[in-house]
């Protein structure tokens, strides 16, 4: 695919939707970093709806501390694996206390460190919070960039570095949300929804079909 056709794909999915953020429930980087390490392997959705009961309730690293693996566990119950990511936020809790003055840090090094944060939360996080150029690469956005054929890859790693290399630098910033969310609702998995795509005549999947 060429810079042209990779220029017009996130125009248009710009004027589409010209401030695109997470779906994920959050208002500091604190509770969008514990929402995103509750992600894995879960939906915006179900995280949504515990982290909407457990906020109110405790949303400092010092709160979360005092509730104790057990006492989280009751908020996030509902949360696939939600044994282990008790233990990996309480864990990240303590190291932002103790390490960080109780701050999420803005680098990727420092958030990789923290247990249950690996590349792609730490993505998420320096992009959404920290607007830095950064690129998550989900199973969504792998889809699209190797189905569309705007960042082809064998593997997320490949991806994310053929992203921020081949994505114009305009787009750069907010090209990860564009993209999960294209992923999401239209370029899906099993039915993709060519028929209703506004980049189909752009895109270089050669399977096209309306599966609407």
């Amino acid at each position: 695919m060429n810079k042209e056709k990779r220029t017009e794909i996130f125009t248009r999915l710009r004027d589409a939707n010209p401030n695109p953020t997470t779906e994920l429930n959050y208002t500091s980087p604190f509770e969008l970093l514990i929402a995103v390490i509750l992600s894995a392997q879960a939906t915006d959705v179900g995280v949504n709806k515990a982290t909407d009961k457990l906020y109110p309730v405790a949303n400092t690293p010092e709160a979360i501390l005092a509730l104790g693996v057990e006492g989280l566990k009751e908020y996030i119950k509902t949360i696939g694996l939600f044994n282990s990511k008790a233990e990996n936020v309480i864990k990240t809790c303590r190291l932002l206390i103790e390490k960080h003055g109780s701050k999420v840090p803005d680098n990727r090094e420092d958030l990789e460190a923290l247990p249950g944060v690996g590349r792609k939360t730490a993505n998420v996080v320096l992009n959404t919070a920290f607007r830095q150029p950064a690129m998550a690469v989900d199973t969504h956005i792998f889809r699209v960039s190797n189905r569309t054929g705007i960042a082809p890859g064998k593997n997320v790693l490949e991806v994310e570095k053929r992203l921020l290399r081949l994505v114009p630098r305009e787009f750069l910033m907010d090209a990860h949300h564009w993209l999960i969310l294209h992923g999401r609702y239209t370029c899906t998995a099993r039915k993709p929804k060519c028929g209703a795509c506004m980049i189909e005549d752009l895109c270089e999947f050669r399977e096209k079909r309306d599966y609407q």
